[in-house]
């Protein structure tokens, strides 16, 4: 029997806002995608000239530039805007700019801030071993491993692991260069957990084949919004940079794309939490054979299931109802486990580190609820 709310008929297609019946059915259309321009790394005087693509019309200045120039974040794109080192067609030019396409551009100086050189700073470590070749460290989330994009060299290049680890060993691998002595291999600025510090070339070396070779056993806890469908779900989705938001990572782009490479994470459900005011979570243990940038993040996000605390995918900046909200400011991701052999001794070496005190709060404020 029909319902004594619902309108005659005739009537019910006048309740569908007309703007909506203009366009159900349609796709949106697809972004463009922008070409990436080939750029040398030249000296600071240098100046690069080039014509805007057209598929960049309708696109802000800094947008464009952002977009098109290889590892340049907007922030610098903007600064180099707004030094005058950037002109379209001759003139000055404001990052509000919007480009028609084929307009002359001409950036001045470098795209790319110039190289910087690591130093020695006293900040505390959580070292979990050490010996004559190599170190293992529990990095804290919000310590980034090496210097990254800042306006100015100081807030590139304060504040790193690396700058920590000059403070506090005679020593590092000089394979990844002067601005990531004893890097082998990294974790996210907001990500903590276990990582592996080289002290000489040859160390670092086999330790860089043994990642490469998928030698090493590398397992992190994470804790996701919403009610995993299946306990074990092994994710094989390749990952490539996002070419409209090139901060991200995506699995939306063809294998056989330049730059897109296989991934591989297996996921295994540890427990599952039912929060009457916070919602649905997953905690969940993630084996990744792969290394590929923020791999496990992205791979969660595929799934419908960010990462709790990860904006950048998805997950909310806060969750629950006013005034009882909860939040996070780093990423519920932590490298808990790393097992290998020690490349001069030969011994397996196990290491694990227990989740820090501001995640397992959030568990057990989320269990109690």
């Amino acid at each position: 029997m029909p319902s004594k709310h619902m309108l005659p008929k005739g009537k019910r297609r006048q309740t569908v806002k007309p703007e909506y019946r203009a366009t159900r059915g349609l796709e949106p259309l697809p972004q463009p995608v922008i070409p990436v321009l080939e750029m040398e790394e030249e000296a600071e005087d240098r100046l690069h000239s080039f014509s805007a693509a057209s598929e960049a019309a309708g696109l802000r200045l800094d947008q464009y530039l952002a977009q098109t120039i290889p590892d340049i974040s907007r922030a610098r794109v903007q600064m180099l805007i707004e030094h005058g080192q950037v002109r379209v067609n001759g003139q000055p030019a404001k990052a509000k700019l919007k480009i028609q396409g084929g307009e002359a551009i001409e950036i001045e100086g470098a795209p790319h801030p110039p190289p910087l050189h690591a130093f020695p700073e006293d900040i505390p470590l959580n070292i979990l071993y050490e010996d004559d070749h190599l170190a293992v460290i529990d990095k804290a989330a919000g310590m980034m491993v090496h210097a990254g994009s800042g306006e100015t060299d100081d807030e590139r290049n304060h504040g790193t692991l690396v700058n920590a680890l000059l403070h506090h060993f005679n020593q590092l691998s000089h394979v990844g260069g002067e601005l990531r002595p004893g890097i082998v291999h990294r974790l996210d600025k907001q990500t903590s957990g276990i990582l592996v510090v080289a002290k000489d070339d040859s160390t670092h070396r086999k330790l860089g084949e043994m990642f490469a070779n998928r030698e090493l056993e590398k397992t992190y806890i994470a804790l996701v919004h919403g009610n995993l469908s299946r306990d074990n779900i092994t994710v094989n989705l390749p990952i490539g940079r996002d070419l409209v938001r090139r901060t991200r990572m995506t699995t939306r782009r063809p294998s056989e794309s330049e730059g897109v490479r296989p991934a591989v994470s297996h996921v295994k459900v540890l427990e599952r939490i039912q929060s009457p005011r916070y919602g649905q979570f997953t905690l969940v243990e993630v084996r990744i054979e792969t290394g590929r940038t923020h791999q496990i993040r992205v791979h969660l996000q595929a799934l419908g299931h960010p990462v709790v605390g990860d904006t950048l995918y998805g997950a909310p900046h806060k969750f629950g109802q006013e005034p009882q909200v909860l939040s996070l400011d780093r990423n519920f991701l932590h490298a808990a486990r790393l097992v290998f052999q020690h490349p001069k001794t030969r011994k397996v070496m196990t290491m694990e580190s227990p989740l820090p005190a501001e995640l397992q709060n959030l568990l057990g404020f989320l269990r109690a609820d």
